[in-house]
């Protein structure tokens, strides 16, 4: 029972940690092209994605979208 507690808090701290680097990524206003930040997005499930991107766009309109946030096959249009 007590190596299953310890699991499950590693599970939360481990996903907290990714959550947070994640949110800190789409709301940042330095860059839209930390790669770590980008892999993290690019892999968060499709309304998750959809929504950093959003943000992401919202802030760094005039730039190229990152890897996961563009649209279809172009590299130069946002999704």
């Amino acid at each position: 029972m007590k190596i299953l507690r310890v699991i499950l808090m590693i599970a939360i701290a481990f996903s907290a940690t990714i959550g947070w680097r994640w949110y800190r990524y789409v709301t940042n206003t330095e860059s839209p092209y930390d790669e770590v930040g980008i892999e993290l997005n690019s892999r968060m499930p499709g309304p998750i994605n959809i929504w950093g991107c959003e943000k992401l766009h919202a802030t760094f309109a005039d730039a190229l979208p990152p890897y996961g946030c563009q649209a279809g096959t172009d590299n130069k249009q946002w999704r």
